[in-house]
């Protein structure tokens, strides 16, 4: 699962991940804003924090580098030798030939960038001494398979969840020219022009714009659904993938716990794929699609309505504290005295009410708004209560159904 940042990783694990990625902001294709970020002050403690847990914390060096980083890299070798990661995920030959050369006792995996999509060259990556490979989501099944029938000896990930980029395994430039070089995407700092909605412009009539329409659906032209292929979980078990990595360390940890929570619940068997699915649907997404995994990609892979995602279930709130039947909440969206939600842990799903709501401010209250601290107390449900550290509330049943 992504770790944009510390609370997100230790919620990740809690929900039931394996292995967590993770990126300082000058090496990684995703820069972070919120939370406690990751950075060379902080990189070993995140990392330790994985391994008291008995999980893995990958690097993520995946920038595609200029002679500038290189020599930055350079003055960052010990801050990651120091921190001691499980593996460094990268894609540039002159990254990988630092890492290899100063940091030779850390596994190599070669990340999704490098677009491998064939037998030759995951054996190539394998002679390089590489101990995984992150394979593209352009691939088939079927293509899978031969992949890992051919080369048993190298580990194979590949992408099942999350975002995807309209460019060939995410080599964009679009945004590097929409806003001019500021937004380097391949540095991490893309601004999702993708996502923008587009008019036409006749160049002989100027000032009069015209909206791309297609089918009357819209005008995101570019924008693809999210992948999702919880349904297929056990056929890739079956062929011997040795990882299934999610997309999104931009995204809340709201999508970080529950992505992992159904993801996990489906390979330990716990529940079946309709009802993972179901559960994703709460979760942000453009829409569902299997994109290139079936064979059959086409237009239909497309969100042409939207650019944002659009959860069918709203985020309401972390809890952060207990007084014996009351917990103390911070709010993500707005709640009121009276309202039933959902409350998800690691292991439980409970439908509760709010009995009452108090701030330290005014006292008892009937509303509770975005980002307040207040305690509640609650009726309903209460299975829940021996995981309270890691609940998240969020509303009752699916909305915007048909978007998922």
């Amino acid at each position: 699962m992504p770790a944009g940042n510390i609370e997100k990783m230790k919620y990740a694990f809690a929900y039931g991940a394996d292995a967590c990625y993770l990126g300082l902001v000058d090496y990684s294709l995703r820069t972070m804003r919120k939370g406690e970020l990751i950075t060379r002050e902080n990189l070993k403690s995140a990392i330790d924090t994985a391994r008291s847990l008995n999980k893995k914390a990958y690097l993520t060096l995946n920038i595609f580098a200029y002679d500038d980083d290189i020599r930055s890299l350079e003055g960052t070798l010990e801050v990651i030798k120091d921190a001691n990661p499980h593996a460094i995920i990268l894609s540039d030959f002159g990254v990988y030939n630092l890492v290899k050369k100063f940091l030779p006792d850390i596994d190599i995996h070669i990340s999704t960038q490098t677009n491998i999509l064939n037998t030759e060259a995951v054996k190539f990556w394998r002679d390089m001494g590489a101990t995984r490979v992150i394979l593209a989501r352009e691939l088939s099944l079927k293509q899978i398979e031969a992949i890992k029938k051919a080369v048993p000896e190298i580990e194979v990930e590949i992408f099942v969840h999350g975002s995807q980029c309209m460019s060939y395994s995410g080599r964009c430039l679009l945004s590097d020219y929409m806003t001019k070089g500021e937004r380097k995407a391949n540095h991490g700092g893309c601004a999702q022009p993708c996502r923008w909605s587009y008019k036409l412009l006749e160049e002989t009539r100027p000032g009069e714009y015209y909206e791309i329409v297609q089918d009357e659906r819209g005008s995101h032209i570019l924008s693809p659904k999210d992948l999702c292929l919880v349904r297929y979980i056990k056929e890739l078990m079956d062929i011997g993938v040795d990882s299934f990595k999610a997309e999104g360390r931009t995204k809340s940890l709201y999508y970080v716990s529950a992505v992992a929570k159904a993801y996990r619940a489906v390979m330990d068997a716990k529940i079946s794929t309709d009802e993972a699915f179901l559960e994703l649907k709460k979760v942000g997404n453009r829409g569902f699609t299997e994109g290139f995994f079936m064979g059959n990609n086409d237009s239909s892979s497309y969100s042409y309505e939207i650019s944002k995602g659009l959860a069918g279930a709203d985020f309401l709130c972390i809890f952060l504290d207990r007084r014996e039947n009351l917990y103390k909440v911070v709010i993500k969206n707005k709640m009121l005295l009276n309202d039933e939600f959902e409350i998800i842990t690691p292991n439980f799903k409970s439908t509760v009410r709010v009995k009452s709501i108090y701030n330290d401010k005014e006292g008892d209250v009937d509303v509770a708004n975005t980002n307040d601290e207040v305690w509640m107390e609650l009726t309903g449900d209460d299975h829940w209560q021996n995981e309270w550290q890691w609940a998240l509330g969020r509303t009752v049943g699916i909305k915007n159904e048909t978007q998922a």
